[in-house]
């Protein structure tokens, strides 16, 4: 028997909720992290396996004959395809190294129990393409950060009342779009609309960005970090509105995230405090993925689909890293200089490293992901790549800015060590040998990049009629 055959993707779903359900068992914090970091790993493998899989032509005949999905839904609702197939095992290593790089003294904070089951939705949601399935589960996503915010007694109605709203709109939008029978045609206004509403919201997009800011001040910083740094919202976005959204949709989406972009970078260069700065930061890059989609081109989708996977990687990296200088210092000030450097020299060079992926640095994972966002915005509309190169230097100035408060500048005199362990060692150097690996050798990612893109403008073209003699043009042209 091929061992490639295997349903690895339905195991790895499957071994996170019973993660899950197992370690929601366990009263000892150091067994919950053991159980945890366990699922999480055994998760992380099979999801490996299940994106190898894919990419050595395993016949998906051969993979449905074993999986349990026809018997339970009657069909396979969760597979993998080209857009979704390096994100899944992506996801599933940022569960990972975060349960890996928790220390003891976080242990308590970190819920691994709600951790795995949203590692389980988020699993299950970038592997569908079902509308209203994927719809279900974006609205079970929104559950984990309530009980998080409940559990450590933080307030919770500025997060419910955008969530609910977001919840309403998109029930909404996906219903108006089957109503209006737009399986083969654009949707209605009156159904795009609490589309694009909801997608800007789950975005965070200007000025529904407070409750994410709000977020990242009063949950855990590892699950607020594993909340985020899939795009969730970006996802729901090429699966729910690009298909069939009119170009009017795609623009106010394109406007809303160019100058959410701007602004996010703007205020991350004046911010206090380390997860308002992180937060800021998120939100700029994560508005640029979607100003990429709205420009629905072949290299401008592309280079939105390069920097979104970039972004998973290279934000959840820098996270960890000012995850880890928390847990030694607390939460840290950004108005006076800590001079950390001597004390923790991996942290400062990871934190370089990744905060310099995260915009755009030649030899990172994020720089051809920039390069082709500009070069296809300047082409589109030269106003749209200034706003891009304005977001990406102000984001520039926010990281070094944090960087010489943090590391530089002072003496910092501590009767402890206050170096890295292994395991956070371990996962911030591993995620730094992606970013640099990726740099060096970005041909292989960009090619199931395009791939992706191609096939996403094809299933628009099928909605979009009137695209079709677009983009004809544009293969005719030398």
């Amino acid at each position: 028997m091929n061992v490639l055959a295997l349903p690895w993707l339905d195991i790895s779903i499957l071994v996170a909720f019973i993660g899950a359900f197992w370690v929601s068992r366990q009263s000892d914090p150091l067994r919950a992290h053991r159980f945890g970091l366990g699922f999480t790993g055994t998760s992380f493998f099979c999801s490996f396996m299940a994106w190898l899989a894919y990419y050595l032509g395993t016949d998906s005949v051969l993979i449905t004959r074993w999986s349990l999905q026809p018997f339970l839904f009657g069909r396979q609702l969760f597979s993998l395809d080209e857009l979704s197939a390096p994100l899944v095992p992506t996801i599933a290593l940022l569960h990972f190294l975060t349960a890996l790089a928790t220390p003891r003294t976080l242990m308590r904070r970190f819920s691994f129990t709600w951790s795995l089951f949203s590692e389980t939705l988020r699993l299950a949601t970038f592997s569908c393409k079902e509308p209203w399935v994927l719809i279900a589960l974006l609205v079970m996503s929104t559950v984990p950060p309530y009980i998080e915010l409940k559990n450590r007694d933080r307030p919770t109605r500025l997060y419910t009342r955008h969530m609910l709203l977001f919840i309403v709109l998109l029930i909404v939008g996906g219903a108006g779009v089957e109503l209006a029978g737009s399986a083969t045609t654009p949707a209605p206004w009156w159904a795009a609309i609490p589309l694009l509403l909801a997608i800007l919201l789950i975005c965070g997009t200007v000025p529904a960005h407070c409750w994410l800011t709000d977020w990242f001040e009063h949950a855990s910083f590892g699950i607020a970090i594993l909340n985020v740094s899939p795009l969730t919202g970006v996802y729901a976005a090429v699966r729910l509105v690009l298909p069939i959204a009119p170009d009017w949709v795609l623009q106010s989406i394109g406007i809303f995230s160019l100058i959410t972009a701007v602004y996010a970078a703007a205020m991350a260069t004046v911010q206090r405090e380390d997860r308002r700065f992180y937060a800021y930061l998120f939100l700029s890059i994560s508005s640029m993925v979607l100003v990429g989609l709205e420009l629905h081109t072949q290299l401008s989708l592309c280079g939105s689909l390069c920097l979104w996977f970039s972004t998973m990687l290279s934000l959840g990296g820098f996270g960890l890293t000012l995850r880890a200088l928390e847990g030694r210092f607390g939460r840290l000030s950004l108005t006076r200089h800590h001079g950390l450097y001597e004390h923790s020299p991996t942290l400062a060079v990871c934190f370089m490293l990744t905060g310099l992926a995260c915009i755009g640095f030649p030899l990172t994972l994020g720089f051809i992901s920039s390069e082709l966002l500009v070069e296809s915005a300047v082409e589109a509309n030269p106003y749209v790549g200034i706003g891009i190169v304005a977001a990406s230097a102000l984001n520039g100035i926010a990281v070094l800015r944090a960087y010489f408060l943090l590391f530089t500048g002072a003496r910092h005199h501590s009767t402890v060590s206050l170096q890295l362990g292994f395991w956070e060692r371990f996962a911030v150097l591993t995620i730094a040998a992606i970013i640099l690996g990726g740099g060096l050798f970005p041909q292989p990612g960009v090619t199931t990049r395009m791939q992706a893109a191609k096939e996403i403008l094809a299933d628009r073209m099928v909605h979009i009629p009137s695209e079709r003699v677009d983009h004809a043009e544009e293969d005719r042209e030398p």
